[in-house]
């Protein structure tokens, strides 16, 4: 059995498994769907990367990193405008972060830094003071610190050695929120929570489940569906936006979604969904193997015939099929259709091309995503 059609087994007794003891069915409405407008906002700014052991940017190369240089020195009263320097212990980065809801100033957030020239590592570098902006150009945060990088490259005169990306590297906790984005959460009175995974029998089990605990606890419904995406909440008015929410991401529901088969032909993965089914249908798969030798044969002419030596292309062909096996197929649920492919005995290749050809006769219920 190979590693693909093992995991298609775990996943198939996964989903199998019973609900933990203790717990309610379901999952917890938090887990599946988020209240609009409680996001995260992206940061960006432009910096430097000093004290690297000679692997940062060429300034020659690089002419913006030796202008930031410049302006650096220039802004801590050190003039370097007429100097040809050389160093190459700096390097100029695109430092990225994210900026989570209600993060007030003070807080700490994590960043990621890129390099922007040719430096080929930024690993024992400490990041310069960077202002980091937002979509609206204001600054929110300042980031600084050493860079930890997970990567190396170790080169030669004739060889070299890299693993992972040496030229980009994270600071956890590198960036201090200077400004906090305005929100108005606890004076909403309607709240919108918005599915990951717009169902619209989901969205209606979740105002229902929503709807039976506020009418005991609120005495009143404060739920109704708006679509498949989204679930519309009303706040009553004795209880803040906080706790209402908290409350209501606690309840449990049934959460629904389509039957969906995802194949990766790059890798050979195949994910398949607990909903998938397939109709009865005759399957037959085999590999066709063709292999062609290229030799040369040496031609000798005969005694005394004034001819001449020469060499003569000579070519094998070999023609293969194994596997041609007529299999029937047909299945309910996740287990059994898995149970079907393990007879077959198939690689990924061939379980893939199979999918996409029962989709094509119309057998296959389910939507098939191609990465």
């Amino acid at each position: 059995m190979t590693r693909l059609l093992a995991i298609l087994v775990l996943i198939s007794m996964v989903l199998s498994l019973p609900a933990f003891a203790g717990s309610s069915s379901g999952v917890r409405i938090k887990d599946i769907t988020a209240v609009q407008g409680v996001r995260a906002n992206q940061l960006v700014g432009y910096g430097l990367v000093v004290g690297l052991n000679g692997s940062g940017d060429s300034l020659r190369n690089s002419p913006f990193t030796a202008q930031s240089l410049q302006s650096m020195l220039d802004s801590m009263g050190v003039n370097v405008r007429n100097a040809n320097t050389r160093t190459r212990n700096i390097a100029a980065v695109l430092v990225t972060a994210d900026l989570p809801p209600f993060a007030g100033p003070g807080a700490r957030i994590d960043v990621t830094v890129s390099s922007l020239g040719d430096a080929t590592s930024l690993a024992g570098g400490s990041l310069v003071m960077t202002p980091l902006s937002g979509a609206d150009a204001l600054i929110y945060a300042v980031a600084q610190g050493p860079v930890a990088v997970s990567g190396f490259q170790v080169q030669g005169r004739a060889e070299s050695v890299s693993q992972n990306v040496p030229t980009t590297g994270r600071i956890p906790n590198g960036a201090l929120v200077e400004r906090e984005v305005a929100s108005a959460l606890s004076e909403e009175e309607t709240l919108v929570l918005e599915l990951f995974n717009p169902d619209f029998g989901t969205a209606v089990r979740i105002a229902d489940t929503i709807n039976a605990f506020a009418t005991e606890r609120y005495g009143r419904r404060v739920a109704q569906e708006q679509d498949l995406r989204s679930v519309w909440l009303e706040r009553p008015a004795n209880v803040g936006a906080a706790r209402f929410l908290a409350e209501i991401g606690e309840l449990y529901t049934e959460a629904d979604g389509p039957a969906r088969v995802v194949v990766d032909e790059r890798t050979g993965t195949v994910v398949i969904g607990r909903d998938v089914q397939i109709h009865t249908v005759a399957v037959s798969h085999g590999s066709l193997t063709v292999r062609i030798t290229e030799s040369a044969k040496v031609s000798q002419p005969e005694p005394f015939s004034e001819g001449e030596t020469v060499v003569v292309p000579e070519s094998f062909v070999t023609v293969n099929q194994d596997g041609a096996n007529l299999a029937i197929m047909g299945g309910t649920n996740l287990e059994t259709l898995v149970r079907g492919l393990n007879m077959m005995g198939l690689k990924p290749t061939g379980i893939i091309a199979i999918l996409q050809a029962i989709k094509t006769s119309g057998a296959l219920q389910a939507e098939l995503v191609v990465q």
